[in-house]
C-alpha cells in the first residue's frame, strides 16, 4: 500500500494503526499523509499533521526503521508544546520532533531526513547524542534543514555514511571538521547557505589531497588558494579560477598524469609559476598544451618506469615548452633508465636523416635544463637538440645519463645498485651525447655531463 494510502487508513482505522508498529519506511509530509493544504487554514494544516504522526509514531516501536523522512515545511503556525499552556510561535514544537526522532532514529537506520520550515522562530536543535555508534553506524545517508547541528563528543562512529546535505543548518566549520572525521565512508558532501562556515573558506591557501583511492572530482572555490598538492591517480579537477594559484605538485603512481595536466590545468591555474609532474608512465605522447601557463617560470617532470611505454616520444614534451612562454628551468628525470629499442645508435646515418619536424617557437626565457637518467632514444637526443636550437637564453645544460639524485642510498656514497643492462645504456647514452649533441652546444651554453662513480663504470661493465 503506497504511504499516503497507509496514512490515511491510520487515521481511521486503530487496527490497522497498530500495524504501523513495524513499518520500515516512516516518510511523513503533507502530500504522503493525504492532507490537502488547499482545503485547510495553516494552523489547521499544521494541527492535522501534529496528529497524523504523533499518532503514528507513538505506535511504532522503534524496530526495523530504514528510512526516516520528516518534512514540516508546509506547517507554520502556533502549536503549543504538550506541557504548555499558551501557544508558541513556531510551526512544530520541538518537543514533538525530539519525539519522534527518539523512535526513528535506532540501529539499523539508513536513510534520515529532516526538513524544518525556514521562516521557524523558534530553532529546532538536532539531538546529536542519537548519533551515538550504535544508532549511527547504519546510516548511509543524513540530510537536514533550516535547524542547529552542533555534533560534538557524543556523536560515534559513522561508519557507514556516504551522503551528507545540509541546508541553512546552523553549524561551525569547527563542528563540521569533527563530524566529518567520524565519516569514513563519505562518498558526497553538499552544503548550502551553511552561514556559520567561512564562506568558500576565504583563508584556504594550502590544499594537500594524499592517496583518495576513491576520489573521483575534486572541487573548490577557495580564491585565496595558493598551493595544491595532489597525489594519487589523474582525476577531475574544479579549483574555480584562483588567481593567486602559483604551485601546483600532482603525483601519480598511474599513467597519463601528463597528459592529464597538459589538457586541464592551463584552465584551472592561469597565474601558475611552478609546476611539478610525475607519472608512472605514458601510453600516449603529450599533446599540445590546451591554452598557455603564461607565468609558469619552473617545471618538473619525472617519469618513474618510461621502459612500460616503450614508443613514447620524449619530444612531444615540447608541447609544455611552447605552451609556458616564460618559463626559466625544465627539468625532466627520469627515475628507472630507460632502455630504449630505438636508440639512436641503430641509426648509423642519423646526420643524414630529415630532422624532426617540430614547431620552431623559441623558447626565450629558458636558462637551466636538467635531465636525469638521460638515455641514447632517438627522441630524448631530439629533444635536447631542439632546446639547444630554440632556447637563445640558455646558461645550463646537464645531462645525467644515472638517476640523479637516486643514485645514492640515503645520505651514504654508497651507489644505488645499477644493473649490467643499465651500465651498458649508461655507456651508450654518453656516445650518443658526445656524438649528436655535443656540437650542437652554443660556446654560451655551459655543458655538463654527470655519469655513474667510476668505481661503478670499473666494476661492472
Amino acid at each position: 500500500m503506497p504511504m499516503r494510502d497507509a496514512a490515511c487508513a491510520a487515521g481511521v482505522s486503530r487496527g490497522f494503526l497498530h500495524s504501523w508498529g513495524s513499518f520500515p519506511n516512516l516518510i511523513f509530509d503533507i502530500e504522503t499523509l493525504g492532507i490537502n493544504e488547499d482545503d485547510h487554514k495553516i494552523d489547521e494544516i499544521t494541527t492535522d499533521f501534529i496528529t497524523r504522526v504523533d499518532r503514528i509514531m507513538q505506535n511504532h516501536s522503534g524496530i526495523g526503521v530504514k528510512i526516516f523522512r520528516l518534512r514540516t515545511y508546509h506547517c507554520a503556525t502556533a502549536i503549543p508544546c504538550p506541557t504548555e499552556r499558551s501557544a508558541t510561535s513556531a510551526n512544530v514544537h520541538p518537543s514533538y520532533v525530539d519525539r519522534w526522532l527518539q523512535v526513528a532514529i535506532t540501529p539499523g537506520i539508513e536513510e534520515f531526513e529532516l526538513q524544518m520550515p525556514w521562516q521557524n522562530k523558534i530553532e529546532y536543535k538536532f539531538p546529536c547524542s542519537l548519533l551515538s555508534t550504535e544508532r549511527g553506524r547504519s546510516m548511509q545517508s543524513f540530510s537536514l534543514s533550516d535547524c542547529a547541528f552542533h555534533p560534538a563528543l557524543e556523536v560515534g562512529c559513522l561508519s557507514s555514511l556516504k551522503c551528507v546535505r545540509l541546508s541553512s543548518v546552523h553549524i561551525t566549520g569547527e563542528e563540521l571538521c569533527g563530524f566529518l572525521s567520524k565519516s569514513l565512508a563519505l562518498e558526497q558532501l553538499d552544503l548550502h547557505e551553511c552561514k556559520g562556515i567561512p564562506y568558500v573558506l576565504l583563508q584556504l591557501n594550502c590544499l594537500y589531497v594524499q592517496e583518495c583511492v576513491m576520489l573521483e572530482l575534486i572541487e573548490s572555490d577557495a580564491p585565496n588558494l595558493s598551493m595544491f598538492c595532489y597525489t594519487g591517480r589523474p582525476i577531475h579537477l574544479s579549483l574555480g579560477y584562483p588567481l593567486r594559484l602559483r604551485h601546483i605538485q600532482m603525483i601519480s603512481s598511474e599513467s597519463n598524469m601528463l597528459y592529464c595536466a597538459s589538457a586541464k590545468l592551463p584552465s584551472v591555474a592561469p597565474n601558475l609559476q611552478t609546476l611539478f609532474l610525475t607519472s608512472r608512465y605514458e601510453v600516449v605522447n603529450t599533446p599540445m598544451v590546451l591554452g598557455k601557463f603564461t607565468h609558469l617560470k619552473y617545471l618538473e617532470i619525472v617519469l618513474i618506469k618510461p621502459n612500460q611505454s616503450p614508443n613514447y616520444d620524449f619530444c612531444s614534451l615540447v608541447s609544455f615548452l611552447d605552451g609556458a612562454p616564460s618559463l626559466e628551468t625544465f627539468i625532466l628525470r627520469i627515475e628507472f633508465l630507460a632502455i630504449r629499442h630505438d636508440s639512436i645508435l641503430e641509426y648509423p646515418d642519423y646526420s643524414l636523416l630529415h630532422p624532426r619536424c617540430l614547431p620552431q617557437q623559441r623558447h626565450d626565457n629558458l636558462k637551466n635544463v636538467l635531465i636525469t637518467g638521460f638515455c641514447s632514444a632517438k627522441s630524448m637526443v631530439e629533444l635536447t637538440n631542439h632546446i639547444l636550437g630554440n632556447a637563445p637564453a640558455l646558461e645550463y645544460l646537464t645531462l645525467d645519463t644515472s638517476r640523479g639524485h637516486e643514485r645514492k642510498i640515503g645520505k651514504s656514497s654508497i651507489c644505488k645498485h645499477v644493473s649490467e643492462e643499465e651500465l651498458v645504456e649508461v655507456q651508450r647514452a654518453r656516445l650518443a651525447i658526445v656524438r649528436y649533441v655535443k656540437g650542437n652546444v652554443p660556446s654560451t651554453v655551459n655543458l655538463k655531463l654527470i655519469e655513474p662513480c667510476s668505481k661503478c663504470l670499473s666494476s661492472r661493465v
